[in-house]
């Protein structure tokens, strides 16, 4: 009876809820075509039709001195951007476009786009990614968190130290690791942070902004810590690599040398990122907002109650130490040719990262028979999202290579050789930033510009290393938009920030980033790098 009367109650919600309005009112009908004909009539639609009419307009209107196919590909990012920025549709989705666009257009054929979406710094991030898993499994990133929440926060609480102290830590990591390698692996050192506070609709004003700025914080100090060494990020030992091709009989440029240049450059540009950061998003009051959930006492409490680190743990960070250290040692410097040597270059960092991520289905976890650190159902979440955005990236880079754009926008320097000496860093510097916004891989950008950067030079008559350097390093003021570098998307990945606080926190930070290499490349690189103005 009882199964005949849940059989019964079921069928009378169905009755009352039916799957198809059989029965529906023709004055339904009407409200519904109303209804629908004024949703089609509003701002986001606007912004759909947006993207495919620029990319119209350009296609049909501008005139390129190059091949169409290079016309067609300004029509593709002028699509895919503005659906980007306005967020049209869903940015992983706007990411597939060119999957159909590139072959649509005439650009580059199926096969080959397809192969942009599984890069090696994909497959880095792929592994990268299932490490931050098995690291938020096991609460290794909550016990990160609050040593570094303890040892910055202050007492009482102070905001804007905790985020200086979150700065110098990324900062330093960022020294001689990937730059996206230390945004995955500091990501979960700043959610451990963010989860300490209430979720975002119980939040105050002054919570929600400290927990933008602590994304920011790990988005933006890992491209700067970078700059700072030579291994720092692929970036400059492309600068220092072309140097040595482009003039193979100057003075190399040794690991010392780029860190007397970099590390000071690096240092003013982080202490101009924590100023921004504090002025927008750490408004008076803060310490008492934030001081019920990050008071020392508590975070002393907390701690303790994590007990010591059990034996999963300690493999977990194990296997984090082994990634570390294959990366910085598998290509160190030119001279010194690392252990991927001994694979004839064929191993890449994607390759290592997801051969050590392997090992953590394999390694047991001491918790229960036959259990491993990770299984496959863990890794349901994955960023999907973050792999196709990143594609995109990819794809619009080869897409602009080999379409014969990057030759335009090459030509579109060619007045820099009638500038005046002063006023050349600045505009190498701004010109570098901007492109890079736009070209997604800043390697690809400084392998596009450095040597363009170098010819230039040598028609003004001045030192190549004193355009080469600050252009090469401007192509990491990638600081707009979330696909403008993959450390930027590991940061929107999380859903804390949006493209506005990218472009509030972007726009000064590049033009301070700018006003440092304008003012030590004249100065301090010169006696660095013995760059006379002279012919060398």
């Amino acid at each position: 009876m009882v199964g005949e009367h849940g059989t019964m109650s079921l069928a009378s919600d169905d009755q009352k809820t039916p799957l198809l309005p059989v029965h529906e009112p023709m004055e339904g009908t009407r409200t519904s075509v109303s209804f629908s004909i004024k949703t089609i009539l509003t701002l986001e639609n606007l912004y759909v039709i947006l993207g495919p009419m620029l990319s119209l307009f350009i296609c049909l209107f501008v005139k390129l001195d190059a091949p169409p196919t290079s016309q067609k590909m300004l029509g593709v990012i002028a699509w895919v951007f503005a659906w980007w920025v306005t967020q049209a549709v869903p940015l992983p989705v706007t990411s597939m476009c060119p999957l159909f666009l590139f072959p649509i257009f005439g650009i580059a054929s199926a096969d080959s786009v397809a192969h942009s979406y599984m890069d090696d710094v994909i497959t880095l991030v792929l592994g990268s990614f299932i490490l931050a898993l098995a690291v938020e499994r096991y609460n290794v990133h909550r016990r990160l968190a609050l040593n570094v929440t303890l040892l910055f926060c202050g007492d009482p609480v102070n905001p804007a130290l905790l985020l200086l102290g979150l700065c110098a830590t990324i900062f330093f990591v960022s020294m001689w690791l990937h730059n996206v390698a230390t945004a995955v692996m500091m990501m979960p050192v700043a959610t451990g942070i963010v989860q300490r506070l209430p979720p975002v609709h119980e939040q105050s004003e002054a919570v929600n902004k400290f927990c933008r700025a602590v994304i920011l914080t790990v988005v933006y100090a890992t491209p700067i810590g970078g700059i700072s060494t030579l291994t720092g990020t692929g970036v400059n030992l492309i600068i220092i690599g072309m140097w040595k091709s482009l003039f193979p009989e100057a003075k190399p440029i040794s690991f010392n040398t780029w860190f007397f240049y970099g590390f000071p450059v690096a240092v003013l540009i982080l202490i101009c990122f924590w100023c921004i950061i504090c002025l927008l998003y750490v408004p008076k009051g803060s310490g008492r907002a934030l001081s019920a959930y990050l008071d020392r006492s508590h975070l002393k409490r907390d701690l303790e109650a994590l007990g010591p680190m059990a034996f999963a743990e300690k493999m977990v960070l194990s296997v984090f130490g082994l990634l570390i250290i294959l990366w910085m040692t598998r290509r160190i410097t030119d001279d010194i040719p690392g252990w991927g040597s001994l694979f004839h270059g064929l191993v890449g960092d994607g390759s290592v990262s997801v051969m050590v991520a392997v090992l953590l289905f394999i390694i047991p976890n001491m918790k229960q028979e036959g259990e491993k650190l990770m299984s496959w159902n863990d890794c349901k979440k994955l960023p999907w999202n973050l792999i196709l955005l990143l594609g995109a990236g990819f794809a619009i880079a080869d897409g602009v290579q080999s379409s014969g754009l990057a030759d335009v926008l090459s030509r579109a320097l060619d007045f820099l050789e009638d500038a005046p000496y002063l006023a050349i860093v600045p505009a190498v510097s701004l010109i570098c930033s901007i492109i890079t916004e736009f070209i997604t891989s800043n390697d690809a950008t400084a392998t596009l510009l450095v040597p363009l950067l170098y010819h230039i030079a040598r028609t003004m008559h001045v030192h190549p290393l004193l355009l080469m350097v600050p252009g090469g390093i401007a192509t990491e003021f990638a600081f707009w938009l979330p696909t403008s570098t993959p450390s930027n998307v590991v940061g929107f990945a999380t859903g804390h920030i949006e493209i506005k606080d990218m472009l509030k926190v972007g726009v000064p930070l590049k033009v301070a980033g700018i006003v440092v290499l304008s003012l030590l490349m004249p100065s301090l690189g010169t006696i660095v790098f013995g760059a006379g103005t002279g012919t060398q």
